[in-house]
């Protein structure tokens, strides 16, 4: 591999703090991150100790306020944080996102109290969030969830699975939304649930094509009790803050599908400017040009797609479309740029000898995970032409 390093991405960064911090995450993802992640990946070994450190230096609370452990940063700012970590390892830059949306709840719902008892460690005491929403039958159709939390004495019971939960099994807390009420999305509430409850347990993982690193797995709840001062606002209310949390989450996937498209540019760059062919870098031959260009060009049109989503958020302006918008065009992207890089490399491309393969192998989930791409479409149609069957 040629030791031509790749180019730093070019950022618009709002503040010289940001710009410290985004030099202090690039200095721990090549220390602390890229040189293990091939190896760790393969194992399927997910690193707790990069999460303890990320902890540590008060990057798992960037988006919310300091007042309770937060890094009072813009959504802006905290996307390409993401961007960096998944250039270096998805499972990482994909748990930072899953960790933030199981925050967002408590964190935008949750009252006064709730807030000061419990995120200064949700955000900054070491723990590890995970998002519970989808369930072996309910995954696209959110709203026909079983799982239900009964009312007993002055706190609730909660029983039933959910399915497919990145940090399932090793998670501390989980943002869990249960059936309280009626059918339908009005009969949803968020609670809180400790990841040592007495009768919640993790379930094997998945074994998966890729993101071996990152654990998913069922979750059971068999007769958790937790009180009512574990409930995130009203009775009836988590369905709505379920999509609302979704739409910060999407943000979170466009940003990680950036940083792993660019990673595997990186790499199809660093390749085709070594390997030659015919007497000369196999760069030089149009065809292989031709790609490169619009591989740089889909992904630098992703990032100010979800950057543009975020500065909406950050004004305090609707952004939902946009979210749908990011999180389609950027995972789309990703798997289309790392098909490319394999191409590139031809069949060395193909082989675990390189990344492009694992590159490959973890974009594929990037259009599953928080909304198919399909929903995507759907939410975007909404928008722009209505609701359906009007």
């Amino acid at each position: 591999m040629s030791d031509r390093a790749p180019q730093p991405v070019e950022r618009q960064l709002p503040t010289e703090e940001a710009r410290d911090l985004l030099a202090l995450v690039r200095e721990i993802a090549q220390r602390e991150i890229a040189p293990r992640a091939a190896e760790e990946e393969e194992a399927g070994r997910f690193p707790r100790e990069v999460f303890t450190l990320l902890s540590e230096s008060g990057l798992l609370g960037l988006p919310y306020g300091a007042e309770c452990g937060g890094g009072d940063q813009p959504y802006e700012v905290y996307l390409q944080v993401l961007e960096e970590l998944a250039m270096a390892r998805l499972t990482v830059g994909m748990g930072v996102s899953v960790h933030t949306l199981a925050s967002y709840a408590l964190a935008t719902y949750g009252t006064k109290q709730q807030q000061v008892e419990h995120l200064p460690a949700m955000l900054g005491g070491g723990l590890l969030g995970a998002y519970c929403l989808s369930e072996p039958s309910s995954g696209s159709d959110a709203a026909s969830l079983r799982t239900k939390a009964v009312r007993e004495g002055d706190g609730w019971v909660l029983d039933g699975t959910k399915a497919w939960i990145t940090h399932g099994g090793i998670a501390d807390f989980y943002t869990v939304m249960a059936r309280t009420g009626e059918d339908g999305p009005r009969g949803i509430t968020a609670f809180l649930v400790p990841g040592d409850a007495p009768g919640l347990s993790g379930a094997a993982p998945e074994k998966k094509m890729g993101l071996k690193g990152s654990p998913t797995a069922q979750v059971h709840l068999d007769g958790v009790r937790i009180g009512d001062d574990r409930r995130i606002g009203e009775e009836g209310q988590g369905f709505s803050i379920a999509l609302s949390a979704l739409d910060s989450g999407r943000l979170g996937i466009a940003a990680c599908a950036i940083g792993l498209a660019q990673a595997a540019l990186d790499q199809a760059v660093a390749y085709a400017t070594e390997r030659r062919q015919f007497g000369r870098p196999i760069a030089d031959f149009q065809g292989l040009r031709f790609m490169i260009a619009d591989m740089a060009t889909q992904i630098e049109a992703g990032r100010a797609l979800y950057l543009a989503a975020a500065r909406l958020r950050d004004a305090g302006r609707p952004f939902a479309r946009q979210a749908a918008m990011a999180k389609l065009h950027c995972t789309d992207t990703a798997m289309k740029v790392t098909t490319d890089a394999v191409q590139i490399l031809g069949g060395y491309g193909y082989t675990a000898d390189f990344p492009a393969e694992r590159y490959l192998r973890e974009a594929k989930v990037l259009q599953i995970v928080e909304g198919t791409n399909q929903i995507q479409r759907m939410v975007i149609a909404r928008h722009v032409a209505g609701p359906e069957g009007r």
